[in-house]
């Protein structure tokens, strides 16, 4: 089995990738970039850095683009196809500090999902998040938690590590920004084993567009409820949520009525 790869999906980030992959190839042998169609030079200097390390960064790229899920989709699929142990994401837009993998591949021999927490724990300098941002990851948080079981402080964060033999039991579907909260789902109906890791506030680009009507907050909000929910309605009419000694009464799980999201 290969070692841990790390990936970074990427839109329009001629500004920021250069440094990104700069930064990231001290922490990592293997790196994965997915460009979801970007059209602002990103492919061209994506593509240099292939050429000039093609035993270090591939690049895939995405002809149009389709979104920040299927860019993960990639990710996990490049992963669990090549036979590596385990891969970490984080995002191309100088929010997450590439020195922090090898905390994140250590943590991930432990756990399925590492999943990183801008609210676990306050760093010195942490910029102050958009406060409609944090009050949708603080609704959704709480809301995946009471439906899912879990105790998370951050539903959202792009900086995680997998391993790849829990990737092979997700159905993820989901190509846009609400992907996570089908990733939450999925790794409860698979009963995997999650942790958080602590990581700084950075906000480089508080302009950062969502797209379309999803930069309207009360649109973004209910546009998340709904994937959630659905996320959860197909899981429990395919049956994997169990209660764990297999028998079919869900009272206890998403599917049964102390599971349903409370209403607004």
């Amino acid at each position: 089995m290969k070692p841990w790869l790390t990936a970074l999906p990427v839109y329009n980030e001629a500004q920021y990738v250069d440094e990104v992959l700069e930064n990231v190839l001290k922490f990592t042998d293997q790196v994965l970039v997915v460009d979801d169609g970007s059209t602002d030079g990103t492919q061209e200097r994506l593509d240099a850095w292939a050429s000039r390390l093609p035993g270090s960064v591939s690049v895939v790229h995405h002809p149009q683009n389709r979104g920040y899920g299927a860019a993960l989709q990639t990710v996990f699929s490049y992963a669990i196809e090549n036979n590596f142990e385990g891969v970490v994401t984080l995002d191309c837009d100088g929010q997450h500090q590439p020195c922090r993998i090898p905390e994140f591949i250590a943590a991930g021999r432990h756990a399925d999902i590492v999943s990183g927490s801008r609210y676990l724990k306050e760093f010195e300098g942490d910029d102050a998040p958009p406060q409609e941002r944090m009050f949708i990851n603080r609704r959704i948080t709480s809301d995946i938690n009471g439906r899912l079981g879990f105790s998370l402080t951050d539903a959202f964060c792009g900086f995680k590590a997998y391993r790849t033999e829990a990737l092979r039991k997700l159905k993820i579907t989901d190509d846009g920004y609400a992907m996570p909260l089908q990733l939450w789902v999925e790794a409860a109906a698979a009963g995997l084993h999650v942790t958080e890791l602590p990581v700084p506030l950075i906000y480089l680009d508080l302009e950062r567009s969502f797209g379309g009507s999803l930069d309207h907050a009360e649109t973004r909000l209910n546009y998340y409820n709904q994937v959630l929910d659905d996320a959860i309605d197909s899981a429990c009419r395919e049956g994997r949520f169990r209660k764990p000694n297999g028998e079919n009464d869900h009272v206890n799980s998403p599917c049964g009525e102390k599971g349903k999201r409370a209403a607004s």
